[in-house]
């Protein structure tokens, strides 16, 4: 059975997709148009390219996420000119590594820009604060001159996934050279699955790393230190969560994951196999209520 899946984002938390697609899968359902934001273009994009369950366990499972720490290197090694650096690059880490690593994956099964896809088979979502708008990828890139074909998915995702402060804004620049920064698209819509629900030509199935709301734990903040892992966790939990009805609740598979935060790269293998344990879990019993029903 064919169905269109969104994909939430969540950083390292998304690692738990992977134990709910592989459900998905063994149970006869095909994935044809993704959205995704964050963490969960990554996941939706490696899909659309045509990577399945298995194939993504094993990508996730052995790449060390540490990697994707891509500091740049100071002429001069004093702290603060890393601190003077962070100041006006906007982020403590490049994201090349990330993006590079997208790029190769992505190519070894023949896809690059939007173009190789069918269209609409994948939308990506990511946040211009130059404009203070949304901006849904490939689609809007004509607003900016830019040929959505030949954009790259990788620059795309790399957009997407973008976490403010943590890597450095993607800046893309407008016909008129009019220069626009973009971060991570779960600042304006970290679960895009209105994208989908207005065609109704085939179900839609939400993937979401969150309780539901109501149960949702507080956040612990003593300093500054601990606000901006907080700033990240609300940004990618609770700004969508108001728009979810009663009815859209019953398409959407719940992973709450509480245990591991969005930025938390050092993630280890015993770590990775738990999350995906959960994502398997919430997908059965979804199923048994989705069948049931």
């Amino acid at each position: 059975m064919e169905i269109d899946a969104v994909f939430s984002g969540g950083g390292m938390k998304a690692i738990a997709f992977l134990g709910a697609v592989e459900v998905m899968e063994k149970e006869g359902y095909s994935f044809k148009n993704i959205a995704g934001t964050s963490g969960g273009a990554i996941i939706g994009a490696l899909l659309s390219a045509g990577y399945n369950a298995k194939e993504l366990s094993e990508v996730l499972r052995n790449v060390n996420f540490k990697d994707f720490l891509d500091r740049r290197k100071a002429r001069i090694p004093i702290p603060f000119i890393h601190w003077l650096s962070f100041y006006w690059r906007l982020g403590r880490y490049k994201g090349d590594s990330l993006e590079k690593w997208m790029r190769n994956l992505l190519k070894k099964r023949g896809i690059e820009t939007f173009g190789d896809l069918e269209e609409g088979a994948l939308k990506i979502i990511a946040s211009d604060l130059t404009r203070g708008k949304m901006i849904i990828l490939p689609d809007d890139l004509q607003g900016y001159g830019i040929n959505p074909k030949t954009f790259s998915i990788a620059k795309a995702v790399r957009m997407s996934a973008g976490i403010p402060y943590f890597f450095e804004p993607i800046k893309i620049y407008d016909r008129l050279g009019v220069r626009s920064i973009v971060v991570d698209g779960a600042l304006l819509s970290n679960f895009p699955i209105w994208l989908f629900n207005k065609e109704k030509v085939r179900p839609t199935i939400g993937f979401k790393l969150s309780p539901k709301l109501e149960n949702i734990p507080p956040n612990i903040i003593n300093n500054a230190i601990d606000m901006l892992p907080a700033l990240v966790e609300t940004m990618l939990v609770a700004h969508d969560s108001r728009y979810i009805s009663k009815q859209i609740a019953d398409q959407i598979i719940f992973i709450p994951v509480q245990t591991i935060k969005a930025t938390e790269f050092n993630i280890s293998s015993k770590e990775k196999e738990l999350l995906i344990q959960e994502g398997r879990k919430k997908a059965e019993e979804f199923i048994q209520r989705f069948v049931n029903n």
